[in-house]
């Protein structure tokens, strides 16, 4: 597919002015559970000074549709989160629909989900940060954390967030999916390289085919056929310890793909990556700072990662 070049100027996927700002910001919680207001910043408005952010977000709080905890030793960060009435409000929001609503019901409870959510959120701020630089197509709700695809009544593979990003060079788009899988090394490296397993299991399970007293009897497609036209590349996102360790966790994942059949069977199909958050943040997503975990070591930047 072709089309003529855009024009030179600001980014075309930078949030509209015209779109108000605080329906933005109770999006942008919804979808995300939970950001710092520096993180809200550089989300929605990373030209605009901070207290555009601020202000909205305090009138939200007047009104009870968001509420903060402060985080600990941070110089009184705040990190947002909707109130019960916020996530009944943006519940039926076409850009939201399908993204259960997920009310924080104390500071309590966001203290607790804090350290992985922000976590992600970082993750998500390389790839947006990137995409307007490079003039492609990734918004504030192309990230879906907590994403859950079932097995069965009582298995499911649980993404820590789906990202869909469009490439765009003015020529040709070409549209990207990707599991991501964020590592804050509080698990052990053997639980983490078994997510892989997990994936190869989604990626090889069909449903059971429907019982049919006549006609001739049609084999179900692969079960992740229901939610993505190609199954999406997986990423892991590793932070929280030494540059020597996460080496060590890499390695252990590319063990994983080696050895276990399935999980290589799903290397020759789909690309498999993982980098650290550090080098996502000193460098971009598109720099070749990804270690594939099958073929070639050779670190290349996300979207050039291959079977």
């Amino acid at each position: 597919m072709t089309r003529a070049p855009a024009a030179a100027g600001p980014s075309r996927f930078t949030p509209s002015p015209l779109e108000p700002l605080p329906h933005q910001l109770l999006a942008a919680l919804a979808q995300h559970r939970m950001a710092t207001t520096s993180q809200l910043h550089l989300l929605l408005r990373p030209d605009a000074s901070r207290q555009t952010i601020s202000r909205p977000l305090n009138r939200l709080r007047g009104r009870s549709l968001l509420d903060h905890v402060v985080l600990p030793n941070s110089n009184r960060t705040r990190a947002w989160y909707l109130t019960p009435e916020g996530a009944r409000l943006t519940r039926d929001w076409p850009g939201l629909r399908g993204r259960p609503p997920y009310p924080i019901t104390s500071a309590t409870a966001a203290s607790m989900k804090t350290p992985h959510t922000l976590t992600t959120l970082r993750a998500h701020l390389t790839f947006a940060a990137d995409a307007r630089r490079r003039g492609d197509e990734h918004g504030p709700l192309d990230w879906t954390p907590e994403v859950a695809h079932p097995l069965s009544d009582r298995e499911r593979v649980i993404a820590d967030a789906v990202l869909h990003y469009t490439l765009d060079d003015g020529r040709q788009r070409r549209k990207l999916r990707a599991f991501i899988e964020i590592d804050r090394t509080t698990m052990s490296s053997e639980r983490l390289a078994a997510k892989l397993i997990d994936y190869a299991r989604l990626w090889s399970h069909h449903p059971p085919a429907a019982n049919r007293r006549h006609g001739p009897r049609t084999e179900a497609g692969p079960l992740w056929q229901r939610w993505y036209p190609l199954y999406p590349r997986i990423l892991f996102i590793l932070t929280g310890a030494s540059p020597q360790r996460l080496t060590r966790r890499i390695e252990d994942l590319q063990d994983m793909t080696a050895q276990h059949p399935h999980v290589s069977a799903l290397a020759r199909e789909v690309p498999l990556g993982a980098a650290t958050l550090d080098d996502l943040e000193a460098h971009s997503p598109s720099a070749p700072v990804w270690i594939p975990l099958a073929g070639s070591p050779e670190p290349r930047p996300w979207h050039t990662l291959h079977p």
